[in-house]
């Protein structure tokens, strides 16, 4: 380069690699940063062919570029990216932005670069993600979809949203409030609600009727978050799960349960009827009828219990919080008031409140009342404690009878299923486990020929 010498001392300080080419695509001048970026002094790059050192891929359409440029009738400028082989082999990507732009004093074409590297990798990255979440959409039976803040354009939903929502994606796209179309009439305000307060920056949770080609009959589970920037809505997303397999069980379960729940009211009431009127009238009955009045009473207190495990499960009761010491407290005081004979031993400390439904009380309440029917002793005694753990609060019932069975301490822990062959005895195990577990906590037992029986409740989610 013709030019001062302190000219070049300057361009050595640029951070972009400044070089000078010639026609035929020869360096004529490299500044001092080709040795930062490229790991080449400028001694060892000047003379030779600058296209040398492009990757084999990307030659082409760097020498086009350069080409095209040079040769312009007017004033022409070009910017291209390609890879740059480095002094160890490995290979860099280059922005270069270059102009026609010459005189005299100038032994070539400027061509400027600088290491786009980061910036290349992060996009291909993000493109290559943006394929597999393509790819996984595509496959997936939910509906899939993003929004803009406030609800006017469309900036993806997948094709499960044909099927389930009965729509078109490019009339929702055209209209994006085509969707409200889409909904059952009775259930647009809730959902025209819901979108108000996801705009505004909340969470939604809900469920909703869809498709009028199929008279509205699915019912569908919306979840949606709110995409913020610097406190601001941005975009709105969520995903769109068919449940209607799961509300029709749940309203066949809740039509047999109460068919079967007063039929077998009814009945019961008839037999231990009849009971009673055998029991007076013929008086060498009364060890037999003991036994139908027996086994009666158990089968309407199991019919009680089947009916909070069906409220339970269909209920759409969220969790709620929890004050255990004073759970804890109603539930001894309910037993001792079933079971008069009973001592009922409490240790509980400071006040412990979590986040759990409130079924967590008939819990309690089974399991003490479970110890004390089956004590082997006349006056039964049990005890439940509370304490704090360092992850949540524990609720631990005691009694010193033989051990809980096997296939009821498995109830308990969730780690046994109802078969025709292998069953636990009664309901009231199976109303502990799901009343903890949709508290999200675990039950866990303990027991022994010499110790009796430890169960104990963990809860995790403890509230101030």
């Amino acid at each position: 380069m013709n030019g001062s010498e302190p000219l070049g001392l300057l361009l050595d300080q640029a951070q972009d690699k400044i070089a000078l080419l010639d026609e035929a695509g020869r360096f004529t001048y490299v500044n001092g940063a080709a040795e930062r970026i490229l790991g080449f002094s400028p001694e060892e790059l000047v003379g030779g062919n600058a296209f040398e050192y492009v990757h084999p891929e990307d030659r082409e359409a760097a020498r086009g570029a350069f080409d095209r440029t040079i040769t312009s009738d007017g004033f022409a400028e070009e910017t291209v990216e390609y890879r740059h082989r480095t002094a160890d082999g490995s290979w860099v990507w280059l922005e270069s932005r270059m102009s026609n732009l010459t005189d005299d004093a100038l032994d070539g074409y400027v061509v400027s670069s600088r290491d786009v590297t980061d910036r290349v990798r992060a996009e291909r990255d993000h493109a290559e993600t943006a394929s597999h979440l393509r790819e996984i959409a595509a496959v997936s039976g939910d509906v899939l979809w993003m929004f803009d803040a406030d609800w006017t354009e469309v900036l993806f939903v997948n094709p499960s949203y044909e099927e389930i929502y009965g729509g078109s994606i490019e009339e929702l796209e055209e209209d994006p409030q085509r969707f409200l179309d889409a909904i059952h009439p009775d259930d647009v305000p809730a959902v025209e609600a819901a979108m108000e307060r996801i705009a505004a920056g909340a969470s939604v949770d809900m469920e909703y009727r869809v498709n009028p080609e199929e008279n509205y009959n699915r019912w569908v589970w919306v979840q949606a978050e709110p995409i913020e920037d610097d406190g601001e809505v941005v975009r709105i997303t969520g995903f769109t799960k068919d449940v209607t397999d799961r509300r029709r069980r749940e309203r066949q379960l809740v039509v047999m349960d109460n068919l079967l729940r007063h039929n077998l009211r009814n009945d019961l009431n008839v037999i231990l009827g009849t009971a009673e009127l055998l029991e007076s009238s013929v008086p060498e009955s009364t060890e037999h009828t003991a036994v139908i009045r027996r086994v009666g009473e158990q089968l309407l207190e199991t019919a009680e219990k089947e009916r909070d495990i069906i409220d339970l499960i269909t209920g759409k009761q969220e969790c709620e919080r929890v004050e255990l010491r004073e759970a804890v407290a109603d539930c001894v005081e309910t037993v001792r008031d079933r079971y008069p004979d009973a001592s009922i031993e409490v240790e509980t400390p400071e006040p412990v409140a979590v986040e759990g439904r409130p079924e967590l009380r008939a819990a309690v309440t089974e399991l003490l009342g479970n110890a004390v029917r089956h004590a082997d002793g006349v006056d039964p005694t049990v005890s439940v404690s509370l304490r704090r753990t360092q992850a949540g609060a524990e609720v631990v019932v005691r009694d010193d009878h033989p051990p809980i069975p096997a296939v009821e301490a498995d109830v308990l822990t969730g780690d046994h299923g109802m078969t025709d062959v292998y069953h636990s005895s009664g309901l009231g195990f199976w109303l502990v486990y799901w009343s903890v577990e949709l508290s999200n906590g675990s039950v866990a037992v303990e027991s022994g020929p010499d110790r009796g029986n430890e169960i104990a409740i963990t809860l995790t989610r403890v509230v101030d």
